[in-house]
């Protein structure tokens, strides 16, 4: 089991991005899904997560400017970022949690990140 995230890239203050998170492998369900990043010379944070069901939380940073959400069907999860600023930039991460595959359930899969960087 693989998680790719995608979709960074270079955008102005006030700009947007969607990111995807894709989960490849055998896997037969997934459990919470979450977005990560790490801004340089800091910790990396949560920024959004989302239950198998679809219940949502979002970092006090990003409210009301990022949505996270997924598809069940395709094991893919997204993050569409609306009126970025500067302080966004940082390498964004995927994670899943309780990735239910043959004969066990993974936890705590991470991806490799996407790069975000927001300047003028």
């Amino acid at each position: 089991v693989q998680l790719q995230a995608s979709g960074g890239g270079s955008v102005q203050p006030g700009g947007s991005l969607r990111l995807s998170c894709a989960a490849s492998g055998t896997i037969f369900s997934i459990g919470a899904m979450t977005w990560y990043r790490q801004a340089p010379g800091k910790q990396r944070e949560l920024v959004a997560t989302i239950t198998n069901d679809g219940s949502t939380a979002y970092a006090d940073s990003v409210k009301g400017r990022f949505t996270i959400s997924r598809t069940n069907a395709k094991n893919t999860m997204y993050l569409q970022m609306n009126s970025l600023k500067p302080e966004d930039t940082a390498v964004y991460f995927c994670n899943g949690d309780a990735i239910r595959t043959s004969g066990r359930i993974l936890t705590d899969v991470w991806g490799l990140g996407t790069q975000v960087t927001v300047s003028s």
